[in-house]
């Protein structure tokens, strides 16, 4: 999806969550139909609150925004109606995630929880709840575009032949990518934490065998992963693939709905688990997470191993811990196999994979390294190794780690030689716009439209909507 249709969805999501004060208000003074798009009306209030969260959230239109926003809303009622009408589906679990990114995000640019609870008006749960009907049909209007243009394909002949008449500064900018290796190791949690962790979930145990509580309730008040919490714990039919192998090992050895599982643990902490249902090969459970809290003696102590590695991979001398066993110049590389502990990268000499739409790749951006790894790097020399840092993981945990510049490539102007795949990414949307675009001309020939007199005269992206 491209950049601008990403806005305006965010926009509509935004528009349709806030069923507040401020939109009320902003009905009652300035409530009319403007637009009918085949059963659907398209309120002047709508435009309005669109437009305000717009200039909130410094967004421009193109053209007169009296004419944009109102015909954006309306190819928006296009696709989302042709959902319905193919019956695209979309899952509970790609609703929720929807709805907690936006969440975080709002959080992110507002600042906290509270800050944010207090300009919609609403606590987290009215917010949720506002959010998931706008989020569904999001998520249906996006697997609508996908439908229409899931046969796109571009040869590289195609790509080649739009690039080549192209003025050189309408080439797109490749800003500068980064390859990184990293060691990480995970600071080493006392066994008394261990134990405290373990009786608390053996003490929800014997709440919910008993009946004092259920174990949704305890969920959302006590599991440390926030995107089940919320729903009592509940994670969405998964194959056993898609779980931690501990994890999965107990989940799949589950029978009785009404029982706890023994405590398991998994790369993400300490779990008990509850069987909801089984379908196929795939299952459905709620779990309770808890992870136990390392020391700052056991931060420190790690820290302080990870700089002795550091200077050891400098200096090309081997650990002391590793006596005269080592023999030769001692690598990054070599720090990697024996120390690290991230499964993900130890198998790759610490490598890090950028994992995208478009497939899997050594090279990131420094806008999409993890904030920590992006600062870390930020003014090494390729070859160079950082100092120490702190980091959250791929599972949650904390860890400290450091990191090897492997190679950078400034931005430059794509090539086709070097940066193939990026030039054909661009010719791929610019044909899926096109698929769209005449998607919707097509569509509104077939549809009922009326609009009022003072929209006749708009400059309008789309042709057909004056009939």
């Amino acid at each position: 999806m491209n950049k601008r249709f990403l806005v305006i969805l965010v926009l509509l999501v935004t528009l349709v969550s806030q069923g507040n004060a401020q939109n009320d208000s902003l009905r009652a003074i300035v409530d009319e139909v403007i637009w009918v798009v085949g059963d659907e009306a398209i309120l002047k209030s709508d435009v309005e609150a669109m437009r305000l969260q717009a200039e909130q959230e410094g967004l421009r239109w193109n053209g007169d925004p009296d004419c944009s926003i109102p015909e954006q809303i309306a190819v928006q009622k296009l696709f989302l109606n042709q959902a319905i009408t193919d019956s695209v589906e979309v899952t509970e679990s790609e609703i929720s995630s929807g709805v907690e990114q936006y969440i975080e995000q709002m959080i992110s640019v507002i600042g906290s929880r509270e800050k944010l609870e207090e300009y919609q008006k609403k606590n987290m749960s009215q917010i949720r709840a506002d959010l998931r009907e706008s989020f569904r049909e999001r998520q249906m209007v996006q697997g609508m575009q996908q439908k229409l243009t899931k046969d796109i394909s571009v040869s590289p002949a195609e790509v080649r032949r739009y690039f080549k008449d192209l003025p050189q500064d309408s080439l797109p900018f490749v800003p500068t990518e980064v390859e990184v290796q990293i060691i990480t190791m995970q600071p080493r949690i006392e066994q008394e934490e261990i134990n405290r962790v373990k009786e608390e979930l053996r003490d929800y145990t014997d709440r919910i065998n008993k009946g004092e509580s259920t174990f949704q309730t305890l969920a959302r008040f006590y599991s440390e992963d926030p995107g089940s919490a919320r729903r009592g714990g509940e994670l969405d039919y998964t194959s056993r693939i898609e779980l931690d192998p501990a994890f999965a090992n107990v989940a799949f050895s589950l029978t009785d709905p009404k029982k706890v599982s023994k405590i398991v643990e998994s790369e993400f902490g300490f779990h008990i688990i509850q069987l909801i249902d089984k379908r196929g090969e795939k299952i459905k459970v709620r779990h309770i997470l808890r992870k136990p809290v390392m020391s700052d003696e056991a931060v420190n102590t790690a820290m302080s191993r990870m700089d002795s590695l550091a200077t050891a991979i400098r200096t090309g001398v081997a650990p002391e811990v590793l006596g005269n066993h080592f023999k030769g110049t001692f690598t990054f590389e070599d720090g990697v196999a024996l120390f690290s502990d991230d499964k993900d990268t130890r198998n790759n000499n610490g490598l890090m994979a950028n994992v995208t739409q478009e497939g899997r790749t050594s090279r990131f951006k420094m806008a999409d390294l993890p904030a920590e790894v992006a600062k870390a790097v930020d003014g090494l020399e390729v070859g160079d190794i950082s100092a120490p840092f702190q980091m959250i993981n791929g599972h949650g945990k904390s860890v400290c780690a450091i990191v090897k510049l492997k190679n950078r490539r400034e931005g430059h102007k794509a090539t086709i030689t070097e940066d193939f795949q990026i030039m054909k990414n661009v010719v791929t949307a610019k044909q899926r716009e096109k698929v769209l675009h005449d998607w919707v001309v097509n569509r509104i020939k077939s549809t009922y439209v009326r609009l009022n007199e003072r929209y006749r005269d708009c400059k309008f992206e789309y042709e057909g909507w004056v009939k």
